[in-house]
């Protein structure tokens, strides 16, 4: 079979089920996203290791996370965390524009070749401080956070726009996190436990250059 029907067929196996989604990441090339020993991996329905003590994310759960935004093509979307610029990729082809943030200054300069190697003009990509959220371009109708805080992040639910949807993996220990999808609405918000994951924290500042490991 071939590895990326395989791995489609996975994903719908598993719970996403939204048609949309499985064919952008069907038409994705995950390889592009990857360093290049790894390419033989891409894939494979696991995170990989992209530098910076940083991953590309498990194909499941980009599914999962970019289908709890309930996207469409109206949407203004924040991402957090930049990494290889795949799951930003992904999003753009559901949205309408996306504002990424990534605090490993090299990271964001590669995934920014990418989006001009690639065409994507409607992503936008900052080096920046990722718990601080993009206060110049909110309102956000959609924020995804592809990081662990240990609670939901106040000054970005703060971004979201009236109704807008935050999904954010939430938890201080690895082995307990669970991704959120937060629901801002008049009163406040609403959760939703959407299951377990493993992220890398959520984390003030810019990042360290000094180690690629």
């Amino acid at each position: 079979m071939n590895p990326k029907f395989r791995l489609i067929l996975e994903l719908r196996q598993s719970g996403v089920s939204d048609n949309n989604v499985l064919r952008v990441i069907e038409e994705m090339p995950r390889e592009v996203f990857v360093p290049e020993a790894l390419k033989h991996n891409a894939n494979e329905n696991t995170p990989l290791p992209i530098g910076y003590g940083q991953t590309i994310s498990q194909p499941l759960v980009v599914g999962l996370m970019t289908q709890a935004l309930r996207l469409n093509n109206r949407i203004k979307v924040l991402e957090i965390g930049t990494g290889s610029g795949y799951q930003a990729a992904i999003l753009s082809k559901l949205c309408r524009r996306v504002y990424t943030m990534e605090r490993h200054r090299p990271l964001l300069q590669e995934a920014e070749q990418r989006f001009r190697e690639m065409a994507f003009p409607n992503i936008t990509a900052i080096a920046g401080d990722g718990t601080l959220g993009w206060p110049e371009q909110a309102p956000f109708e959609r924020i995804l956070v592809t990081a662990a805080a240990i609670d939901i992040p106040e000054i970005l639910v703060d971004q979201l726009a009236p109704g807008g949807i935050m999904v954010i993996p939430v938890g201080d220990e690895i082995y307990t996190q669970r991704i959120m999808r937060v629901t801002k609405t008049d009163d406040g918000i609403e959760t939703e436990d959407l299951g377990g994951v493993r992220f890398v924290p959520l984390l003030p500042g810019m990042g360290d250059e000094e180690d690629k490991g």
